[in-house]
């Protein structure tokens, strides 16, 4: 396979040693069908010009791709529903590649479903094509609106029928590849911290902050971590803005960027409902819409007990407690962005933060999180086209006249982006999960792609129009 020019390969991780992964082989698959190939997401780092028996050689069979030294999966502990679980890692997954992006940032192409690793723990390391689908759709639309998030590069086809006790079996199997800003988990330093491995921490602290995190000063971990509280309070607002609950907030599942990865029980949220949680097995809510910030925190809590081997456990609280402000910053400056208007100062904006709350508090269910944001974008330019619309009988009443002031308090960002196609739709893209469950019964029952081909291309049709 000649690389393209584009093509940086730049396996960084393996500099930290072999304690801290283990080299692995992914499982021989009877089949490998490609099903989805992200091109876009594949010019950014010079792999679009693959064909496609040489993408399903690199991501169906995991021949090593040019300069990089093969699979490893990666080690790491955390709690889960907040029970420390010191037999983690990478158990269905590992790090296939590492490579530099067309905007110079140092990215990994990852698996999951690819095969057993010595951290499968019983499992059979595989993933099912109905799980591959659903991360591909979580993706896309996080992307679309701007949330931090990893990007689902391909997804293959395995041929094989699969067990599982949450889904109808025997179901289909699938290898993903997502292609994702740093896999070091908080969990990767929870595990170093539980061996009492201060030379491990630092090593960890020395390579995230280098490639990840290059404004904080060498041996700064009080620094490192005030830049992965921004990160994770910037992710968290974004999260919330969406109207998306991750499902499984755990350590092993959070990591030093600030980017989203790992797509589960995700949902997006119909309306507004604080303890709408997206996993069936999280019986307390533990993980609901509205406590996700304060699991984001708690998380954030454990990296920074881990980091006390190697820093001053007053200084590493007061980068701990940044999150709070720094959270309501960024779900200030997320509600703007979604909304599509300039920002006024904070007590204005604030004030529109706690409208817009309130206005869909109100509404109930006969008003959509993301009909709102989509009636209403660039706030004054859109009073005609929200007001004619199908929910013109939500828009009225204190709460809205409330919510109309405010937003008409800000000026339109860039309002010519109503001429987009996109705003002469009566209803926007959304991601419920009716639908997801539709375009999966497509594919389930008839092999029909279509539902989901026609629905990436509007996710991104409306990601360029908000742009």
């Amino acid at each position: 396979m000649p690389p393209s020019p584009a093509y940086r390969p730049e396996p960084r991780f393996f500099d930290l040693g072999d304690e801290f992964g283990d080299a692995v082989q992914a499982a021989a698959f009877p089949q490998t069908i490609l099903r989805f190939r992200n091109d876009r997401a594949a010019a950014t780092v010079g792999l679009d010009g693959l064909t496609e028996a040489e993408w399903i050689a690199a991501f169906g069979r995991f021949e090593p791709l040019p300069a990089q030294p093969g699979p490893v999966a990666m080690r790491y502990h955390g709690h889960q529903f907040r029970t420390y679980n010191p037999d983690l890692g990478d158990g269905r997954g590992f790090l296939a590649a590492q490579l530099r992006a067309d905007d110079g940032r140092l990215l990994d192409l990852g698996t999951k479903g690819s095969g057993t690793t010595p951290w499968s723990r019983g499992g059979d390391g595989r993933l099912t094509l109905k799980g591959g689908v659903r991360e591909v759709l979580a993706a896309e639309m996080l992307e679309a609106q701007g949330v931090p998030t990893s990007r689902a590069f391909s997804l293959i086809e395995t041929g094989e029928a699969l067990e599982r006790g949450d889904e109808p079996s025997p179901t289909r199997s699938a290898v993903l590849v997502r292609l994702s800003h740093s896999h070091i988990r908080f969990g990767t330093f929870q595990r170093a911290a539980y061996l009492g491995r201060k030379d491990q921490i630092e090593a960890l602290l020395g390579h995230a902050r280098f490639l990840y995190h290059p404004q904080v000063a060498a041996g700064d971990a009080p620094g490192f971590l005030q830049a992965v509280v921004e990160a994770s309070a910037r992710l968290t607002a974004a999260w919330v803005a969406a109207g998306f609950v991750h499902g499984v907030l755990n350590t092993d599942n959070l990591n030093v960027t600030g980017e989203s990865f790992d797509y589960g029980p995700w949902r997006f949220m119909p309306h507004y409902e604080p303890g709408f949680t997206a996993a069936y097995f999280d019986q307390t809510g533990l993980y609901a819409f509205a406590r996700q910030p304060e699991a984001v925190f708690w998380a954030l809590t454990q990296l920074g007990g881990a980091l006390k081997l190697v820093a001053d456990a007053e200084l590493l609280t007061e980068a701990l407690n940044g999150f709070g402000p720094a959270y309501i910053r960024e779900l200030r400056a997320a509600f703007l962005r979604r909304l599509g208007v300039k920002s006024l100062g904070e007590a204005a904006d604030q004030r529109l933060l706690d409208a817009t709350l309130a206005l869909l508090r109100e509404g109930g269910e006969a008003l959509r999180w993301e009909p709102l944001f989509f009636d209403w974008f660039t706030g004054f330019s859109s009073s005609a086209r929200a007001l004619g619309g199908l929910r013109k009988a939500s828009y009225q009443g204190e709460a809205f006249d409330a919510f109309r002031f405010a937003l008409f308090e800000h000026e339109p960002d860039r309002p010519e982006r109503l001429e987009h196609p996109v705003f002469t739709a009566a209803e926007p893209q959304e991601m419920l999960i009716d639908e997801v469950e539709a375009i999966w019964a497509a594919i389930d029952a008839g092999d029909d792609w279509t539902p989901f081909e026609r629905k990436i291309a509007c996710i991104r049709e409306t990601g360029a129009a908000r742009c």
